[in-house]
């Protein structure tokens, strides 16, 4: 698809205004903006796909629900998440009508001025969907009609964006007891589009999630025997990331608030366990437990190949009350510091450097970049530094991350761009940003004379399809993007 065709949307966005560093920045950008997008993690439905007869919805449905940015921003400047038809417990009146949540959005658009949220939105609007109106609470109406109208066509169903985004391979992220049926269902339907699964355990390894018994009983109809014991949970753990590799899966994905890990004896592992069993386990079973798992997770990994994801430091829901009132998932999680250095040395020392290993890091801690993840990336050969996650999935971000990291770490022990969204239309804007920055941080290194065009050439070709491709171990699809 293309990324310039919009009178709204400046084609030099994202670059800086040096006009040698520009005129730079344009050539290495047109060189991969319509390079395949490789997409090994993120949290799209697999139904969407699965399904040839899936409906986004309504715009509201598509754009506003699954997004948890807009709820952060306009919860902050107190817009009631019930007049975003989002239900809770405190018995206040829910709005239902999705024209009028819509306008809410609209009426608080200048809110979004200069985040990641209006220029993804702005791709959306005048790229995918050809509007050529700018989004403003006067045009919002007309604009919601443009949407529902395509949203009613074959073009705009799941499966044809896929082609038309040009996704060479897509990554959901499933629960490791997740049946995984609509990753069977497409793989015999015919259609040629690959999707491919990806083992998220957190609900069984972290044994203080609520319902965690309930968790484990799953994992025992999954995998046909009684997990009564440690060793069972192992083999039950193993059993299904066999089934996930058997669908294609490449990677495990594994949420912390820190990446604590610690190597416990068979026996102490056990008592933790038993206790989980019986509903008694402390917060410090918890912790011990989860980092211990996290050294097992990694053994697996070099067992079965399955490249490993750690993301440390986001403080789940901080605001308790909307919590209690309206779930996880609204706009309040909060980044915290993280330490990597000592928290990871007990699983660096046992797998670190092993090659049969690639663990990938991702923090919301900017302080840890230079200091400690681009030195361990830089000596380790088993990791990887993600890109910039979450809060820091931003221009300026991506930005910060370039210049902290790639002096140390090198910018081949870096992971490439990953788009780790549930928003499925936000998935190019995401690529097409992360692309722009990377030439513009490209085209400044030529400019003061760091790297040559040629190899500046090169380091965008990696940067936009090649590192992610390595990292997570993915065959190229095409001999001229090798």
């Amino acid at each position: 698809m293309t990324h310039n065709d919009s009178p709204l949307l400046s084609p030099d966005r994202c670059f800086g205004p040096d006009a040698r560093q520009l005129s730079i920045a344009r050539e290495l950008y047109s060189q991969v903006a319509a390079m395949p997008l490789i997409c090994p993690h993120g949290h799209v439905e697999p139904r969407a796909l699965a399904d040839p007869n899936y409906s986004f919805g309504s715009p509201v449905e598509l754009i506003i629900m699954p997004d948890h940015y807009i709820y952060r921003m306009l919860y902050s400047k107190g817009v009631p998440l019930e007049t975003l038809g989002i239900s809770g417990h405190s018995g206040a009146p829910v709005e239902h009508d999705h024209r009028r949540i819509w306008q809410t959005f609209a009426d608080h658009w200048h809110l979004f001025r200069a985040t990641p949220t209006s220029l993804w939105l702005a791709y959306q609007l005048y790229i995918v969907f050809g509007i050529a109106e700018k989004f403003t609470p006067s045009s919002a109406q007309r604009i919601y009609d443009r949407i529902a109208e395509c949203l009613t066509t074959p073009e705009f169903q799941p499966r044809a964006l896929y082609q038309r985004f040009n996704i060479a391979v897509l990554a959901t992220t499933d629960a490791a007891t997740d049946t995984l049926e609509y990753h069977d269902a497409l793989r015999v339907s015919g259609w040629p589009g690959q999707m491919i699964p990806t083992f998220r355990p957190d609900a069984l390894l972290n044994i203080d999630t609520p319902n965690w018994r309930t968790h484990v009983a799953k994992l025992e109809q999954c995998v046909g025997f009684e997990v009564n014991n440690f060793n069972a949970f192992i083999r039950a753990l193993e059993a299904r990331r066999t089934a996930f590799k058997a669908r294609g899966a490449v990677a495990t994905d594994h949420a912390a608030l820190t990446p604590y890990t610690e190597v416990l004896s068979a026996s102490e592992v056990e008592t933790l366990f038993q206790r989980a069993l019986r509903n008694s386990a402390t917060p410090t079973d918890a912790a011990r437990f989860t980092g211990h798992m996290l050294v097992e997770m990694a053994r697996m990994s070099v067992e079965d190949g399955l490249v490993m994801q750690l993301h440390a430091g986001s403080l789940r829901n901080h605001n308790v009350s909307l919590y209690q009132q309206f779930g996880p998932d609204r706009g309040a999680d909060i980044p915290v510091a993280v330490e990597f250095t000592q928290n990871l040395r007990p699983l660096l020392n046992r797998f670190g450097s092993d090659p049969r290993l690639t663990l990938i890091l991702f923090t919301l801690d900017e302080s840890t970049y230079s200091r400690e993840l681009a030195p361990l990336a830089g000596h380790y050969p088993a990791v990887r530094l993600g890109p910039p996650w979450w809060f820091l999935d931003s221009l300026n971000g991506m930005q910060r991350y370039f210049d902290q990291v790639i002096e140390t770490a090198g910018l081949y022990n870096t992971a490439g761009f990953n788009d780790d969204t549930r928003a499925f239309l936000s998935i190019p804007a995401r690529h097409d940003l992360w692309r722009r920055a990377a030439a513009n941080w490209l085209a400044g290194l030529v400019a003061r004379g760091v790297v040559d065009i040629y190899d500046a050439a090169e380091m965008m070709h990696d940067c936009a399809y090649r590192l992610a491709l390595q990292a997570y171990r993915l065959p190229a699809l095409s001999p001229q993007f090798r």
